[in-house]
């Protein structure tokens, strides 16, 4: 398994199979971040979303729809995009840190927590959930 660094980035697919990309993490960054690099685009989210999304698929205790959305257009509720934009979360709102290109977390986190054995995904073309792994 890679080291999650920019020299040794971790190497994911989506959940549907349909985009490869890239993700490690920047700590020295300000809040400490992910780096998502999905062909020329650039996602930042924070850090610590790693752990508190396991935390809360804990929580749900079943499968959880993904449910990615742009930052534009509304996330389904009850989703992990939803989740991840909440008032309701550990960091009160988005955990995308760019402006403009802060969704797209239910597409781009699920894979990573079943990378790293905190999560399993369903992997069909279309409508795919998560639930957590315990550790």
């Amino acid at each position: 398994m890679a080291a999650g660094t920019k020299d040794d980035p971790w190497q994911l697919t989506t959940p549907p199979g349909s985009s490869d990309y890239t993700m490690y993490k920047d700590e020295a960054a300000d809040p400490p971040a992910i780096v998502c690099q999905v062909g020329s685009t650039k996602l930042l989210y924070q850090l610590r979303a790693i752990e508190d999304l396991h935390a809360w698929l804990l929580e749900q205790g079943d499968w959880v729809p993904l449910g990615a959305a742009d930052e534009g257009k509304d996330a389904a509720p009850g989703t992990v995009e939803a989740w991840g934009r909440s008032e309701d979360n550990p960091v009160g709102g988005w955990y995308g840190l760019r402006k403009g290109y802060r969704g797209r977390f239910g597409m781009y986190m699920p894979p990573l927590l079943e990378a790293l054995g905190l999560a399993e995904l369903t992997h069909e073309k279309r409508n795919n959930t998560m639930r957590a792994i315990a550790k």
